[in-house]
This record gives C-alpha cells, structure tokens and sequence, in this order.
C-alpha cells in the first residue's frame, strides 16, 4: 500500500492531513476495524459490485456510530436508446439477444438495499441526463475510454460488424437529435443516463425515529380542509 502526507498552514497552526491509497478486494472484508470512518463516498462505482448487499454490510461496519454513506451510480434507465438498437439489430442479423450492456441497480431497489442492510434515514434524488453525439460509434467509443465497456460475464466475445451497422442506423432512425428537439437539422443522437444519488446513516441512539404505533394524537380526518371556490 502507498500513503502520502499533505499539510496546510494557517496563521499559527499547521494542519497534517494523512491520505492512503489503498488496493483492496471491494467484495472481501476491508482491511479496516469496526467504527473506523466518519464518511463513506462512492462515486459512480457500485455497479461494478456482484454482491452490493455483502458490500453495503460492510460499510456499514467500519463507519461510527451515526457515520455517513454517500453514494452515486447509474441506474436501470441509463442507456436505453443504445441497449434496445443492439437488442433490435442482434434479433433481425442472428435471431437472437445477448448482454451488450452491464446491468443498473433499478431505482426501485435503491431504498430495499440500504433499508435491508441495516442503514438508517436514508434518502434517494435521480437526475435523468440526456447527452448529444454524433453517432453511435461515437458513444460507444467514448464508453471504451471511460472504463464503461460491458463486464457481463455471459456477453459474446465478438458482435459482427453487420450487427453494429444495423444498430447505429436504427440508432440514428429512432433516437435521433433532431425528433428529440424537434429540429429539423441533423445534430446527432440522444444518449439517456439516469443517475441515483443516495445518502443514509449507521444507526446512532441520538437519530430520530418514528414514535410506536397507536400514540398518535391527531386523526388524519380531523385536518382541515380549505375549499376555494371555482
């Protein structure tokens, strides 16, 4: 393992700041003790894990009491525009499908995982993205370079270059800039993400929780209801 030291000055005082690198496996135990951290950022990785709730679990052990998880990855609706052209073109050149694209965590599912693993309050936001590109080739060209390609274990090792000419025309037939925006000019595609931000605590005596049922003191036909005249 590598670790490097940075310090700040201030007026009077110097503050050491001690960061690690570290190369661990994200599917095994970590390498760190109970109540280790305060803080806990995944930033666009957790659909790389085969076994999230194993390691949710474990975040959760090595975060204190009250401790913080904060999180964002892609969800089910990112890339469907790509995902249903190689479906379609597959279909029509083979006659059958295969995985093109790497599964997302449903947004449905989210909330179960961290409820289910034992985090508390937790609270989910999505964003829905839409990005122009040339062409097909184009984005998945960009996907390779960011490290994006698909990691399914059952995909085929080679898709035939009639397969991906098909795709990017019906691609441009389906998806394109233009019936997007409702420009007549030719800009492109339209290339969807979905992306789920998370955040949710380790339990702490201190947090808030909801009062046993039958205490309540209200009923919720006793609100008031305003009526306005139409």
């Amino acid at each position: 393992d590598d670790s490097t030291t940075a310090s700040s000055s201030t007026d009077d005082t110097t503050t050491i700041c001690e960061t690690y690198k570290l190369v661990t496996e994200e599917e095994g135990p970590f390498p760190f003790p109970d109540g280790t951290f305060d803080l806990v950022i995944s930033s666009m990785a957790f659909h790389w894990i085969n076994d999230l709730p194993r390691l949710l679990t474990e975040i959760k052990r090595v975060l204190k009491p009250d401790g913080c998880l904060l999180f964002a990855l892609p969800g089910g609706n990112t890339l469907p525009e790509l995902r249903s052209s190689l479906v379609l073109a597959e279909l029509e050149r083979t006659g059958g499908v295969s995985t093109h694209l790497g599964p997302y965590v449903d947004l449905s599912n989210v909330g179960s995982l961290l409820t289910g693993t034992g985090f508390k309050l937790p609270t989910i936001d999505v964003d829905d993205v839409q990005i122009g590109y040339p062409n097909m080739m184009v984005l998945m060209e960009h996907l390779g370079r960011m490290g994006e390609g698909n990691a399914c274990l059952n995909r085929k090792e080679r898709v035939g270059l009639g397969t991906f000419v098909g795709a990017a025309c019906l691609y441009n037939e389906l998806y394109s800039a233009k019936e997007h925006d409702g420009d007549d000019e030719d800009d492109g595609i339209v290339a969807s993400a979905q992306i789920i931000y998370g955040i949710a605590w380790k339990e702490h005596e201190a947090q808030p929780k909801p009062l046993e049922r039958g205490t309540a003191t209200h009923k919720m036909t006793d609100i008031a209801v305003t009526k306005t005249k139409g």
